[in-house]
């Protein structure tokens, strides 16, 4: 019995709706990259300061969204099994970018690294997220 071929067309990212929400923009999508965008404002805290959650949330979304492009590669797909983040500084308004790129791309697990910068390219968080690779179910 022969195996059906698997598909294996890079996956294109879609916005949920959280991202939508939050203003999320993409800018490049590739196995070797996923960037985007973010605007501070509408995702700020009670002290008026860009909020952990927000940065946790888009942080995890364009680290899993590289995880699927590179899976998509395998004919698979993925889903997150761990993130951790480190906020080193804060925002209060402009434009952040998010960009995550692998530090191992696997047949059944992925970590990225995932950077949140300001306009001024100053790094305001660092995330780690481990996927899952999955079969494809079609």
């Amino acid at each position: 019995m022969t195996p059906e071929p698997r598909n294996t067309e890079l996956w294109k990212i879609t916005l949920g709706e959280l991202d939508q929400k939050m203003g999320v923009k993409i800018v490049e999508e590739s196995v070797e990259r996923v960037v985007a965008t973010m605007p501070v404002e509408g995702n700020r805290q009670s002290f008026g300061l860009l909020h952990g959650g927000a940065s946790l949330a888009v942080g995890e979304a364009v680290g899993s969204w590289a995880a699927v492009i590179h899976a998509s590669t395998l004919g698979k797909t993925a889903v997150g099994v761990d993130v951790s983040a480190t906020h080193h500084k804060s925002a209060r308004q402009g434009l952040i970018t998010i960009t995550a790129t692998p530090i191992h791309l696997g047949g059944t697990v992925t970590t990225h690294e995932v950077l949140i910068t300001n306009e001024a390219g100053e790094r305001l968080c660092t995330l780690r997220i481990t996927n899952l690779l999955l079969d494809r179910k079609n």
